[in-house]
């Protein structure tokens, strides 16, 4: 009886720690459904945040969409207008470059028929009229000062077709030599442009030309000289080949590439001009001292001339004394034999010369002389005495 007590004992007990564990489950499954509760009320509010953050997104991305399909649109029509516009201007180009086509072949007809109706002088000769033709139709609008004209001087065994100059406060800028050479196309022997460079150089340099054009219509078929202006500096110094429409514009392309350098060709001028007149003070100085030394040798000279001339004055002024004082002392002796000269005297040894001053103291004529002699102390020297 008494285990059976306590085993209710301990039954009551287990029971009332089940009691107070479901009392205690209980409060906490609470706990834990008011948790769950407001865990699903987060949720809720969660996932309308998420939804509304979806849409917002998804209508953001629906507009960036709708602005790049704009944006595509925009650019496929400028693509198309870009293509378009590409299309006219090839269209253009190729009917820009049809028309020089046509125009060349229309100009290289023109050149071979004109040049089939002439001669071959004439060719020459009307290649060169033509420029001067369009030089002339623009001299006094573009080029009032220049100087153009044929190269006539063939001093020097040759010379070109024309000369172009120009100056500005006196000082040349520009200058250029010209050769114009055609041909006809019969001509046996077909010339090349470069057969006539060197020869071209060498007026230019004899002429003092600063540039040489050679306005050619040989070799009509090479494009190298069809394209325009063509550069042959790498073979000759400052040279250019042209067809003839180009022979008023190398002319103002060179002459404005020269104006720009003006100034600068004036003060080379000008220290060109300084230096010449340095020169020439030195050389004027030099011509004055060559002249300053040449007279004073020359001077010299006379002066020493004169000191010998005055030396040898002095030498026969000197045996002139001499012979004086030698004279004097001649005479003095001849005065003295004159004082002691008598008729006794010349008669001593002579007794006929006596006799006749005898027979003058008779009075006969001869007599009469010698007396006279006598009387006037007249006699003749010996030559011999000195």
């Amino acid at each position: 009886m008494e285990a059976v007590g306590e085993k209710e004992k301990e039954i009551s007990k287990k029971i009332e720690e089940i009691t107070s564990l479901k009392e205690k489950f209980a409060e906490e499954g609470k706990e834990k459904i008011q948790e769950i509760e407001q865990l699903k009320a987060q949720v809720s509010a969660g996932g309308m945040e998420k939804e509304l953050a979806v849409s917002e997104a998804v209508q953001k991305k629906e507009e960036e969409i709708s602005q790049k399909n704009t944006e595509i649109m925009e650019l496929k029509s400028q693509l198309s207008n870009k293509e378009t516009e590409r299309q006219l201007k090839e269209q253009a180009l190729q009917k820009e470059y049809e028309d020089k086509i046509k125009q060349k072949d229309e100009q290289i007809e023109y050149y071979k028929d004109f040049k089939a109706r002439q001669s071959t002088k004439m060719i020459g000769e009307s290649l060169e009229q033509h420029c001067l033709n369009e030089f002339n139709s623009i001299r006094m609008m573009a080029f009032p000062a220049a100087y153009f004209e044929k190269d006539n001087d063939a001093k020097t065994g040759s010379k070109g077709d024309f000369i172009f100059r120009e100056e500005a406060e006196g000082v040349e800028f520009i200058s250029i030599m010209f050769e114009m050479k055609n041909e006809m196309d019969t001509t046996a022997t077909k010339h090349k442009n470069e057969d006539f460079f060197k020869e071209l150089d060498k007026d230019r340099r004899e002429k003092g030309c600063e540039y040489a054009v050679l306005v050619s219509l040989l070799e009509i078929d090479n494009e190298l000289y069809n394209k325009g202006i063509v550069d042959v500096s790498y073979k000759y110094e400052k040279m250019y080949v042209i067809r003839p429409q180009f022979f008023i514009p190398i002319i103002s392309l060179l002459r404005n590439a020269a104006l720009n350098s003006l100034s600068y060709r004036q003060e080379l001028e000008l220290a060109r001009h300084q230096q010449v007149d340095v020169l020439q003070f030195e050389k004027n100085m030099n011509v004055f001292k060559e002249g300053f030394s040449r007279n004073y040798r020359i001077a010299s000279n006379k002066f020493k001339t004169a000191i010998e001339e005055i030396d040898k004055t002095i030498s026969h002024l000197q045996k002139t004394r001499e012979a004086l004082l030698s004279s004097e002392n001649n005479l003095r002796l001849a005065n003295n034999k004159a004082e002691e000269l008598s008729i006794k005297k010349l008669t001593k040894d002579a007794p006929t010369v006596k006799a006749m001053f005898d027979g003058a103291k008779s009075g006969d004529a001869v007599g009469k002389q010698i007396a006279l002699l006598e009387d006037d102390d007249i006699v003749e020297l010996d030559e011999t005495d000195e």
